[in-house]
């Protein structure tokens, strides 16, 4: 609208948004701030619970994989980028993020017990799949009524139901094979740094 307004009209005319395009365009800026906020604080909440800055980067390479899902299935379900589809993605960082955790935690675990670095990580693979897979099946059928929702404000939790449930579907696969390979080539092996010191 903006861009035809500044082509056909002159200056004597002036536009303003109203409804929801007024509300978008004025909580945007709030809700990138709060998308922002909230990757620093898990990184930051990551990096102290495992005491390292690798560790919590190979976890947070699980958002971006969520993102690109939610956005994949909102393009091809015909979903627009609104507010609720923009707290869904802002709720996937949470969610995503808990699939790496899982993996790396027990990774590690493997290794202070004197696993090679490689091997640990095919392990903790092999031994996460189980409640990654059902913690994501049941989170993704608990919001499926979100994305088939009927009645007054239907359109909000769609919206939002298939940002969260096509993210959670796409990285929950992802990262099955993202952090291990991320894993093996960042993460310190703890039994050279044990044999250092």
């Amino acid at each position: 609208m903006d861009k035809i307004a500044k082509e056909v009209l002159d200056d004597t005319f002036r536009t303003a948004l109203t409804g929801d395009s007024k509300e978008y365009r004025e909580s945007s800026s709030s809700l990138m701030f709060a998308f922002v906020l909230a990757i620093v604080l898990i990184y930051l909440i990551l990096a102290a619970q495992f005491e390292s800055f690798k560790d919590p980067l190979i976890i947070m390479l699980t958002v971006p994989l969520a993102i690109a899902g939610a956005l994949l299935f909102m393009y091809f379900s015909g979903q627009t980028m609104n507010i609720f589809s923009q707290i869904g993605i802002i709720m996937l960082i949470g969610l995503v993020a808990k699939n790496g955790i899982l993996i790396v935690e027990f990774a590690n675990q493997k290794q202070d017990e004197g696993e090679d670095k490689f091997q640990a990580i095919r392990d903790a693979s092999l031994q996460r799949l189980r409640p990654i897979l059902m913690t994501s099946a049941s989170t993704i059928l608990g919001l499926l009524p979100l994305v088939f929702a009927t009645g007054e404000g239907k359109n909000g939790r769609i919206a939002m139901g298939i940002a969260v449930v096509g993210g959670l579907l796409v990285s929950t696969f992802l990262t099955m094979y993202i952090v291990p390979a991320i894993y093996s080539y960042i993460s310190t092996n703890r039994i050279n740094r044990k044999i250092k010191e």
